[in-house]
C-alpha cells in the first residue's frame, strides 16, 4: 500500500517538476522556440518522461496557460466583486478596483511573460491554442465586467448602451498606459506613475460614461 502512494506521489512530483520547468522555459524562449529537450533539462527529467505525462509540447503549454489564465481570471472577478458589488462613492470605488486590476501583472509575472510570447508569435500560434487561452481567461474577465458595468448602469450611476464596448473602454483607459509602459509587467513602474496613470484613465472612462449632472 505504501509503495503505491510513494509511486503515486513520484509521479504527481515528476509532473509538477516538468510544469514548472516548462513555465520557466516558455516564459524565457516562448512557446516556437521552446524544445522538449530543453524543458527536460530544466526540470531535470528525461523527454521520455515528459511525453508519459503530456502528449507533446502544445499539450504541456495549453495546460500551463489555462492553468495561469484561471488562477488571474478568479483573482480579477474577486476584485470586481470586492470594489463594484457595493458602491459609495462612484470614483473612488472605480480607481480602487482599477489598481487593482493592474495588480496581476505584477503578481502573475510567470503568465504575463506567456502572454507577451503570445502576442510576439501570435502569426505562428496554434489558433485553437490562442482561442483556449481567450476562453478561459481574457474573455469571461471582460464579459464580468460587462455585467458589472451594465449594474452600474442600472442604478442609474453609468450610462451605457453596449455594456461590453463599455468594458473595453474601461479596461483600456484605466490599464492600457500600464500595459503599453510596464510591457504587460516585464519593465517597473512607480507607485507614483501608477496612480497617475490609472487616476487618468477612470476620470477619462466616467467623463464618457458618468449621467449628465451625475457626482
Amino acid at each position: 500500500m505504501s509503495s503505491g502512494n510513494s509511486g503515486r506521489k513520484g509521479l504527481a512530483e515528476k509532473r509538477q517538476a516538468i510544469i514548472d520547468g516548462a513555465r520557466t522555459v516558455f516564459a524565457r524562449d516562448g512557446y516556437t522556440r521552446a524544445s522538449i529537450d530543453t524543458i527536460a533539462r530544466e526540470a531535470e527529467v528525461s523527454s521520455r518522461t515528459i511525453y508519459n505525462h503530456f502528449a507533446d509540447k502544445k499539450d504541456l503549454f495549453r495546460t500551463i496557460i489555462l492553468e495561469s489564465a484561471a488562477q488571474v481570471r478568479e483573482v480579477l472577478i474577486a476584485n470586481m466583486a470586492r470594489h463594484l458589488d457595493k458602491i459609495l462613492d462612484l470614483e473612488a470605488d472605480l480607481l480602487a478596483f482599477a489598481l487593482d486590476f493592474t495588480a496581476p501583472m505584477r503578481a502573475f509575472n510567470g503568465h504575463f511573460a506567456l502572454v507577451r510570447h503570445i502576442q510576439a508569435e501570435i502569426g505562428h500560434f496554434p489558433p485553437d491554442l490562442l482561442e483556449a487561452w481567450r476562453d478561459t481567461g481574457p474573455r469571461p474577465v471582460a464579459a464580468e465586467l460587462a455585467r458589472r458595468l451594465a449594474g452600474l448602469a442600472e442604478r442609474g450611476l453609468l450610462t451605457i448602451e453596449d455594456p461590453q464596448r463599455a468594458a473595453v473602454h474601461f479596461t483600456q483607459l484605466a490599464a492600457g498606459e500600464v500595459q503599453a509602459s510596464t510591457v504587460y509587467g516585464a519593465l517597473p513602474i512607480s507607485e507614483e506613475e501608477l496612480l497617475a496613470s490609472v487616476t487618468a484613465g477612470v476620470q477619462v472612462f466616467l467623463r464618457a460614461y458618468r449621467p449628465v449632472g451625475g457626482q
